[in-house]
């Protein structure tokens, strides 16, 4: 119900990056720190680089109140490997619109995108032994056979 809300619904960014949060603090103590507990392998397709991108960088959230959230919602809890799936904004946003109808995030425009992608960049400086950049740009079988390796790797 939180996705609906933060996909469908207006809001001020400030709500915008309190439920991302909140979400985020149910999926972690409904799902991931159990599975961790059993020694089993957690995939997410985002986590708190995402709000650093999308609310901080296109939205303008200051950094420090997304740093306070991240402390206060999940600690020193951090991905072992985050896979940045690269490419420019042009090409993500003509795959999304032959892919699906946009949601609320999807139609904003490529200045926002531009500014989202500058995010995860800086995310991938501060952090990278954590990060492996993919080239999006390539076809689905490269990306496949790169992914593979990466966790073979783990």
């Amino acid at each position: 119900r939180l996705r609906a809300l933060l996909l469908g619904e207006p809001m001020t960014i400030e709500t915008e990056t309190l439920l991302m949060f909140a979400a985020r603090r149910e999926h972690l103590e409904r799902l991931i720190r159990p599975a961790l507990a059993r020694g089993t392998w957690v995939v997410c397709d985002r986590f708190t680089d995402s709000t650093f991108a999308y609310q901080g960088a296109g939205r303008g959230v200051p950094a420090n109140a997304i740093e306070s959230l991240e402390r206060w919602i999940h600690g020193d809890l951090q991905p072992d490997l985050t896979l940045l799936f690269d490419l420019p904004a042009e090409l993500a946003a003509q795959r999304r619109a032959a892919a699906r109808s946009a949601d609320r995030f999807e139609s904003e425009d490529l200045e926002f995108f531009t500014r989202v992608r500058a995010g995860y960049h800086a995310r991938r400086a501060a952090s990278p032994a954590r990060f492996q950049t993919i080239d999006g740009r390539q076809g689905i079988d490269e990306i496949r056979r790169v992914l593979e390796e990466s966790l073979a790797r783990l």
